[in-house]
């Protein structure tokens, strides 16, 4: 056992996000001021499940210039202790050998879980540990109040801005071309939307917009060809068409098991994760055109892994070393279980019991708000089919529809009811 009084372990949990290395620095600069010790582990909580003390002892001479780096320097795992109590126990046991009395967290909503699960246990085994987590994801769904980004995010959307805007270049340099990039964001639509807004892509799909529960893919497909028919009419036969991954999963199974080749998980329901949406995208799309006698090529690209390791920005390398410095104040404080955050210019934690959901148990997840006016700008600056469109004769026209028909088959994208049910191409 280490033999100083007070000893903080940083364990790193999800997928990585940039800045992660900022708050490391942060965190292992203040608890050094304060003569803490300082235990970065390896691979998340997953050696330690295994009682592997595999760490490295941080101090200032190897994390000066971390903040600066993209990626991890204690490598990540998605591994949760809580699923078994014997992973749990293990995990707090390790921990004790060390002699940790702190334990920071960095990651996202299962992490978050998975901290306040490790403080409990120590505590129910007669231990002290106290915990704080710093809220990570490119994804930005955590529930932070409205405006407050996760760390990482920013970064995340400048980085695929500038993916979108050369692609955007691409298409129209070329001519004829569009995009279909699906954006990472299973949850949300915050950086689809992001990046959407922030590059001028043609059009941003998000699984906001739906507030049924289940869609049926031509609805996607009509709001994209929209989006090409509307285009072209002013003289811009090219684009790019972002589309949060999210989509896939309002979409109707009946629909995607219509297509064929697709994977079922034991239960009959579809592993979405083996569909590729862009491909099923530009398929549909293709044969909508084709109809309308509109020839373009279509290229399918998933944006994501991409963003998640690039070197922060410097919004991103302030922000993150902010909370690992406050994080530190928390637990100085002897507090304990909370995540926190800056709001405002202040540091507020945020208690895990507060942002967890009371039917589910899980962490909440916040949606983009589609009712908000940074919303409403980005949907403005769209090119795609808009309620008043319905009876413009020249878009029917291009759709080679009297105006009437035109209304009657795309009125339900606006809460009308359809003149016949849409249904997929096979």
């Amino acid at each position: 056992m280490i033999g100083i009084k007070n000893v903080v372990a940083i364990v790193c949990g999800g997928g990585p996000a940039p800045g992660i290395n900022a708050v490391i620095s942060a965190v292992t600069s203040e608890a050094h001021r304060h003569g803490w010790d300082v235990l970065g582990m390896y691979d998340g909580f997953s050696r330690l499940a295994r009682g592997e003390k595999n760490y490295i002892r941080l101090d200032f001479s190897n994390v000066s210039r971390i903040h600066l780096t993209g990626g991890c320097i204690l490598k990540m795992s998605r591994f949760n202790p809580t699923k078994k109590e014997s992973d749990l126990r293990t995990v707090v046991e390790t921990l004790t050998e060390l002699g940790v009395t702190h334990l920071v967290t960095i990651g996202g909503d299962d992490t978050a879980y998975s901290s306040t699960a490790v403080s409990e246990y120590a505590r129910k085994v007669g231990r002290t540990i106290n915990v704080v987590h710093v809220p990570k994801t490119i994804d930005n769904d955590l529930p932070l109040p409205e405006g407050v980004p996760t760390f990482g995010f920013e970064t995340a959307r400048a980085f695929a801005t500038t993916e979108i805007q050369n692609l955007m270049e691409d298409a129209r340099t070329t001519n004829n071309r569009w995009y279909f990039t699906i954006a990472m964001g299973r949850t949300a639509g915050h950086l689809a939307l992001g990046m959407g807004r922030s590059a001028g892509a043609a059009l941003t799909i998000i699984p906001e917009e739906f507030p049924q529960d289940r869609i049926r893919l031509q609805q996607v497909v009509d709001i994209i060809t929209g989006s090409i028919v509307k285009r072209r009419l002013v003289g811009k036969n090219y684009g790019v068409a972002v589309i949060a991954e999210g989509v896939i999963e309002k979409i109707s199974e009946e629909d995607f098991k219509a297509l064929g080749e697709i994977v079922l998980d034991e239960h009959g329901h579809i592993r979405y994760s083996e569909l590729d949406f862009g491909e099923i995208l530009k398929q549909q799309v293709l044969a909508e055109v084709k109809k309308l006698g509109i020839k373009i090529a279509v290229v399918d690209k998933e944006i994501g892994y991409e963003l998640r390791c690039t070197a922060p920005i410097a919004y991103d390398i302030d922000y993150a070393r902010n909370l690992g410095y406050e994080a530190m104040q928390f637990l100085f404080r002897g507090d304990s279980g909370a995540l926190i955050t800056i709001q405002d210019n202040q540091a507020v934690p945020m208690r895990f019991e507060d942002i967890r959901d009371p039917e589910t148990g899980k962490t909440k997840v916040r949606k983009v708000n589609i009712n908000s006016v940074h919303y409403k700008i980005a949907r403005g600056f769209m090119m795609r089919i808009e309620k008043g469109d319905l009876d413009d004769p020249g878009l029917a026209n291009a759709f080679k529809m009297e105006p009437k028909e035109f209304h009657q088959r795309y009125g339900y994208l606006f809460g009308e009811e359809p003149s016949e049910e849409p249904s997929v191409e096979q």
